[in-house]
Protein backbone atom coordinates (compact mmCIF):
# COMPACT_ATOMS: atom_id res chain seq x y z
CA UNK A 1 0.00 0.00 0.00
CA UNK A 2 1.28 3.22 -0.95
CA UNK A 3 2.16 5.94 1.27
CA UNK A 4 -0.32 8.81 2.47
CA UNK A 5 0.57 11.97 0.97
CA UNK A 6 0.85 14.88 3.67
CA UNK A 7 -1.23 17.85 2.88
CA UNK A 8 0.72 20.62 2.98
CA UNK A 9 -1.44 23.24 2.82
CA UNK A 10 -1.52 26.58 0.79
CA UNK A 11 1.24 28.69 0.06
CA UNK A 12 -0.18 31.98 1.46
CA UNK A 13 2.79 34.47 2.12
CA UNK A 14 2.11 37.35 4.48
CA UNK A 15 1.64 38.72 7.77
CA UNK A 16 -1.98 38.82 9.60
CA UNK A 17 -2.21 41.20 12.66
CA UNK A 18 -4.59 39.12 14.94
CA UNK A 19 -6.08 39.88 17.75
CA UNK A 20 -5.32 37.96 20.47
CA UNK A 21 -8.15 37.03 23.37
CA UNK A 22 -7.33 36.51 27.04
CA UNK A 23 -6.98 33.18 27.80
CA UNK A 24 -5.35 31.77 24.69
CA UNK A 25 -1.55 30.72 24.44
CA UNK A 26 0.23 32.20 21.44
CA UNK A 27 0.87 29.01 20.19
CA UNK A 28 -2.97 28.51 20.33
CA UNK A 29 -3.40 31.62 18.45
CA UNK A 30 -1.00 30.40 15.61
CA UNK A 31 -2.24 26.74 15.14
CA UNK A 32 -6.24 28.28 14.92
CA UNK A 33 -4.86 30.52 12.06
CA UNK A 34 -3.09 28.08 10.38
CA UNK A 35 -6.22 25.56 10.57
CA UNK A 36 -8.73 28.45 9.07
CA UNK A 37 -6.19 29.71 6.56
CA UNK A 38 -5.03 26.36 5.46
CA UNK A 39 -1.55 28.21 5.27
CA UNK A 40 1.31 25.62 4.65
CA UNK A 41 3.28 27.79 7.32
CA UNK A 42 2.92 29.92 10.43
CA UNK A 43 5.02 31.31 13.02
CA UNK A 44 4.16 34.47 15.46
CA UNK A 45 5.99 37.76 15.77
CA UNK A 46 6.80 38.06 19.66
CA UNK A 47 5.03 36.17 22.25
CA UNK A 48 2.02 36.95 24.68
CA UNK A 49 1.12 35.41 28.17
CA UNK A 50 -1.87 33.38 28.11
CA UNK A 51 -3.73 35.61 30.05
CA UNK A 52 -2.77 39.32 27.72
CA UNK A 53 -4.79 40.47 25.18
CA UNK A 54 -3.78 42.29 22.13
CA UNK A 55 -2.29 42.65 18.63
CA UNK A 56 -0.16 39.34 17.97
CA UNK A 57 1.44 39.53 14.33
CA UNK A 58 1.11 36.02 12.78
CA UNK A 59 4.05 35.34 9.91
CA UNK A 60 2.16 32.80 6.63
CA UNK A 61 4.68 31.29 4.42
CA UNK A 62 7.35 32.90 3.41
CA UNK A 63 6.68 35.95 6.28
CA UNK A 64 8.12 33.36 8.60
CA UNK A 65 11.62 33.74 7.37
CA UNK A 66 11.49 37.40 9.00
CA UNK A 67 10.45 36.65 12.55
CA UNK A 68 14.18 36.44 13.40
CA UNK A 69 14.81 39.73 12.68
CA UNK A 70 11.97 41.92 14.02
CA UNK A 71 11.78 40.35 17.08
CA UNK A 72 13.98 42.78 18.30
CA UNK A 73 11.56 45.66 17.97
CA UNK A 74 10.19 47.74 20.57
CA UNK A 75 6.65 47.34 21.53
CA UNK A 76 3.98 49.36 23.13
CA UNK A 77 1.58 47.82 26.01
CA UNK A 78 -1.11 49.34 28.48
CA UNK A 79 -1.29 47.45 31.60
CA UNK A 80 -3.55 47.40 34.84
CA UNK A 81 -2.09 47.80 38.16
CA UNK A 82 -3.62 46.12 41.27
CA UNK A 83 -2.16 46.94 44.39
CA UNK A 84 -2.29 45.49 47.76
CA UNK A 85 -1.81 41.79 46.82
CA UNK A 86 1.40 40.07 44.57
CA UNK A 87 0.55 36.57 43.04
CA UNK A 88 3.23 34.07 42.36
CA UNK A 89 2.92 34.43 38.69
CA UNK A 90 2.24 38.32 38.73
CA UNK A 91 -1.00 38.27 37.15
CA UNK A 92 -4.53 36.97 37.87
CA UNK A 93 -3.74 33.31 37.23
CA UNK A 94 -1.49 33.16 40.08
CA UNK A 95 -2.09 32.08 43.63
CA UNK A 96 -2.00 35.33 46.19
CA UNK A 97 1.56 35.16 47.90
CA UNK A 98 1.20 38.43 49.82
CA UNK A 99 -1.46 40.72 50.29
CA UNK A 100 -0.44 44.23 52.55
CA UNK A 101 -3.41 46.51 51.53
CA UNK A 102 -1.22 48.76 50.85
CA UNK A 103 -2.09 51.65 48.28
CA UNK A 104 0.22 54.25 47.31
CA UNK A 105 -0.81 57.69 46.65
CA UNK A 106 -0.97 59.04 42.96
CA UNK A 107 1.67 61.56 44.07
CA UNK A 108 3.99 58.89 45.28
CA UNK A 109 3.41 56.56 42.13
CA UNK A 110 4.19 59.76 39.46
CA UNK A 111 7.69 60.29 42.08
CA UNK A 112 8.84 57.02 41.43
CA UNK A 113 7.79 56.02 37.63
CA UNK A 114 11.31 58.05 35.97
CA UNK A 115 13.50 56.01 38.34
CA UNK A 116 11.71 52.73 35.88
CA UNK A 117 12.65 54.77 32.33
CA UNK A 118 15.87 54.21 30.41
CA UNK A 119 17.84 51.54 30.76
CA UNK A 120 16.72 49.58 33.44
CA UNK A 121 17.52 45.76 35.45
CA UNK A 122 15.26 43.45 36.01
CA UNK A 123 14.64 39.41 36.82
CA UNK A 124 12.19 37.95 34.58
CA UNK A 125 9.49 35.97 36.59
CA UNK A 126 9.85 32.48 37.39
CA UNK A 127 6.65 31.48 35.15
CA UNK A 128 8.26 32.33 31.79
CA UNK A 129 8.67 30.66 28.90
CA UNK A 130 12.54 31.78 29.19
CA UNK A 131 14.53 28.31 29.55
CA UNK A 132 16.57 27.37 32.53
CA UNK A 133 19.12 24.52 32.11
CA UNK A 134 17.25 23.85 29.28
CA UNK A 135 14.05 23.59 30.31
CA UNK A 136 10.79 26.29 30.36
CA UNK A 137 11.18 28.27 33.59
CA UNK A 138 7.82 28.10 34.25
CA UNK A 139 7.69 24.02 34.33
CA UNK A 140 10.09 24.05 36.92
CA UNK A 141 8.14 26.57 39.02
CA UNK A 142 4.50 24.33 38.39
CA UNK A 143 6.75 21.65 40.21
CA UNK A 144 7.56 24.04 42.95
CA UNK A 145 11.70 23.46 42.03
CA UNK A 146 13.95 26.90 42.82
CA UNK A 147 14.21 28.67 39.91
CA UNK A 148 17.19 31.21 39.45
CA UNK A 149 17.16 33.85 36.55
CA UNK A 150 19.94 36.34 36.25
CA UNK A 151 19.06 40.03 36.24
CA UNK A 152 18.66 41.59 32.45
CA UNK A 153 18.97 44.97 30.76
CA UNK A 154 16.07 46.73 29.08
CA UNK A 155 14.57 49.46 28.05
CA UNK A 156 11.71 51.41 28.87
CA UNK A 157 11.53 54.49 26.39
CA UNK A 158 8.29 55.75 27.69
CA UNK A 159 6.52 54.89 31.31
CA UNK A 160 3.05 56.71 31.56
CA UNK A 161 0.43 56.63 34.01
CA UNK A 162 -2.94 56.97 32.21
CA UNK A 163 -5.39 57.20 35.21
CA UNK A 164 -5.32 55.69 39.25
CA UNK A 165 -8.85 55.16 40.43
CA UNK A 166 -9.02 53.23 43.83
CA UNK A 167 -6.39 50.88 43.81
CA UNK A 168 -6.07 50.12 39.70
CA UNK A 169 -3.00 52.04 38.25
CA UNK A 170 -3.40 52.18 34.07
CA UNK A 171 0.21 52.76 32.62
CA UNK A 172 1.07 52.45 28.97
CA UNK A 173 4.48 51.00 28.68
CA UNK A 174 6.87 51.73 25.45
CA UNK A 175 10.44 49.30 25.97
CA UNK A 176 12.75 46.98 24.05
CA UNK A 177 12.61 43.19 23.42
CA UNK A 178 12.63 41.16 26.61
CA UNK A 179 11.02 43.86 29.22
CA UNK A 180 8.57 41.42 31.46
CA UNK A 181 5.64 43.97 32.03
CA UNK A 182 4.78 41.79 35.29
CA UNK A 183 8.42 42.52 36.55
CA UNK A 184 7.64 46.09 36.12
CA UNK A 185 4.69 45.94 37.53
CA UNK A 186 6.01 44.57 41.19
CA UNK A 187 9.02 46.71 41.05
CA UNK A 188 7.69 49.68 40.81
CA UNK A 189 5.23 48.59 43.56
CA UNK A 190 8.00 47.58 45.36
CA UNK A 191 9.60 50.88 45.27
CA UNK A 192 6.69 52.88 46.83
CA UNK A 193 6.75 50.25 49.73
CA UNK A 194 3.45 48.15 48.07
CA UNK A 195 2.63 44.52 46.62
CA UNK A 196 0.90 44.43 43.24
CA UNK A 197 -0.23 42.36 40.52
CA UNK A 198 -1.18 42.71 36.81
CA UNK A 199 -5.05 42.72 36.42
CA UNK A 200 -4.86 42.79 32.81
CA UNK A 201 -2.28 43.51 29.92
CA UNK A 202 -3.35 44.84 26.17
CA UNK A 203 -0.35 44.95 23.81
CA UNK A 204 -1.50 48.41 21.53
CA UNK A 205 1.55 47.91 19.11
CA UNK A 206 4.67 45.79 17.67
CA UNK A 207 5.74 45.53 14.81
CA UNK A 208 4.26 48.30 13.23
CA UNK A 209 0.57 46.73 14.10
CA UNK A 210 -1.30 48.06 16.24
CA UNK A 211 -4.68 46.66 18.11
CA UNK A 212 -7.01 48.74 16.97
CA UNK A 213 -6.30 47.77 13.29
CA UNK A 214 -6.24 43.89 14.36
CA UNK A 215 -8.14 40.91 13.42
CA UNK A 216 -9.97 38.82 15.78
CA UNK A 217 -9.96 35.13 14.38
CA UNK A 218 -13.75 35.51 14.21
CA UNK A 219 -12.83 38.01 11.69
CA UNK A 220 -10.40 36.02 9.79
CA UNK A 221 -13.07 33.27 9.22
CA UNK A 222 -15.09 35.49 7.92
CA UNK A 223 -12.77 36.66 5.51
CA UNK A 224 -11.63 33.39 4.80
CA UNK A 225 -15.28 31.81 4.10
CA UNK A 226 -15.87 35.30 1.84
CA UNK A 227 -12.72 34.22 0.12
CA UNK A 228 -11.39 37.91 0.89
CA UNK A 229 -8.26 37.52 2.81
CA UNK A 230 -6.00 39.46 1.26
CA UNK A 231 -8.07 42.60 2.69
CA UNK A 232 -6.51 41.53 5.93
CA UNK A 233 -3.34 39.97 4.78
CA UNK A 234 0.11 42.42 4.79
CA UNK A 235 3.16 41.94 2.37
CA UNK A 236 5.87 39.68 3.49
CA UNK A 237 8.09 42.68 4.05
CA UNK A 238 5.64 44.46 5.83
CA UNK A 239 7.74 44.45 9.07
CA UNK A 240 10.88 45.34 6.99
CA UNK A 241 9.76 48.92 6.44
CA UNK A 242 12.60 50.43 8.42
CA UNK A 243 15.43 48.90 6.00
CA UNK A 244 15.98 50.82 2.84
CA UNK A 245 14.61 49.25 -0.73
CA UNK A 246 16.57 48.66 -3.92
CA UNK A 247 14.98 47.73 -7.05
CA UNK A 248 17.33 45.79 -9.35
CA UNK A 249 17.17 45.30 -13.35
CA UNK A 250 15.97 42.34 -15.40
CA UNK A 251 20.00 41.56 -15.67
CA UNK A 252 21.23 42.21 -11.86
CA UNK A 253 17.50 40.38 -10.30
CA UNK A 254 17.99 36.64 -12.17
CA UNK A 255 21.73 36.88 -11.07
CA UNK A 256 20.78 37.49 -8.08
CA UNK A 257 18.71 35.00 -7.67
CA UNK A 258 21.16 32.46 -8.57
CA UNK A 259 23.06 33.23 -5.48
CA UNK A 260 25.21 35.93 -7.12
CA UNK A 261 27.16 38.89 -5.99
CA UNK A 262 25.39 41.83 -8.33
CA UNK A 263 26.60 45.31 -9.62
CA UNK A 264 23.75 48.14 -9.56
CA UNK A 265 24.97 52.08 -10.49
CA UNK A 266 25.50 54.06 -7.39
CA UNK A 267 22.50 56.43 -8.07
CA UNK A 268 20.50 53.15 -7.48
CA UNK A 269 21.34 52.89 -3.67
CA UNK A 270 21.77 55.43 -0.79
CA UNK A 271 25.46 56.47 -1.21
CA UNK A 272 26.78 56.38 2.42
CA UNK A 273 24.43 53.38 3.56
CA UNK A 274 26.01 49.94 3.84
CA UNK A 275 24.24 47.55 5.12
CA UNK A 276 20.88 45.19 4.53
CA UNK A 277 18.86 46.20 1.67
CA UNK A 278 15.19 44.86 0.77
CA UNK A 279 15.84 44.13 -3.01
CA UNK A 280 13.18 44.50 -5.56
CA UNK A 281 12.79 42.79 -8.76
CA UNK A 282 12.30 45.15 -12.15
CA UNK A 283 8.39 45.52 -10.93
CA UNK A 284 9.06 46.71 -7.90
CA UNK A 285 8.15 44.03 -5.79
CA UNK A 286 10.30 42.20 -2.64
CA UNK A 287 12.16 38.97 -3.63
CA UNK A 288 15.04 39.02 -1.15
CA UNK A 289 16.69 40.51 1.33
CA UNK A 290 20.94 41.65 0.33
CA UNK A 291 23.89 42.94 1.05
CA UNK A 292 24.36 46.28 0.30
CA UNK A 293 28.85 46.35 -0.22
CA UNK A 294 31.57 49.12 -0.72
CA UNK A 295 31.96 50.39 -4.35
CA UNK A 296 33.09 47.59 -6.83
CA UNK A 297 36.92 48.77 -7.30
CA UNK A 298 36.43 47.88 -11.12
CA UNK A 299 33.35 50.18 -11.34
CA UNK A 300 33.85 53.25 -9.03
CA UNK A 301 30.75 54.92 -9.94
CA UNK A 302 28.82 51.36 -8.49
CA UNK A 303 28.31 49.48 -5.72
CA UNK A 304 27.73 45.56 -4.94
CA UNK A 305 24.69 43.81 -3.57
CA UNK A 306 25.38 40.23 -2.18
CA UNK A 307 22.24 37.91 -1.65
CA UNK A 308 21.50 37.21 1.73
CA UNK A 309 18.07 35.65 1.83
CA UNK A 310 15.54 34.91 -1.18
CA UNK A 311 12.11 34.86 -0.94
CA UNK A 312 9.91 32.41 -2.89
CA UNK A 313 7.05 34.68 -4.06
CA UNK A 314 4.63 34.70 -6.57
CA UNK A 315 3.61 37.71 -7.94
CA UNK A 316 0.11 36.71 -7.87
CA UNK A 317 0.12 34.99 -4.59
CA UNK A 318 -1.69 36.60 -1.57
CA UNK A 319 0.92 38.79 0.29
CA UNK A 320 3.88 38.81 -2.31
CA UNK A 321 3.45 42.35 -2.94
Amino acid sequence: MGRRRRNRGIPINGWLAIYKEPGLTSRQVVERVQRTTQAAKAGHGGTLDPFAEGVLPIALGEATKTTGMVLEGDKGYRCWVSFGRATDTGDPTGEVIAEDGKIPSQAALEEILPQFTGEISQIPPKYSALRVDGERAYKKARRGEEVKIDPRQVTIHQLELVSFEQEIAVLDVKCSKGTYIRTLASDIAEAVGCKAHLIRLLRQHTLGFDADSAVTLESLRSHVEAQKLNEVLHPVDRVLDDIPALRLTPDAWYHLKQGQVVTVEQGQAIQTYQGTVRVQNPAGHFGALGELLAADPDHPNSRLVKPVRLFHLEEDSPGAV
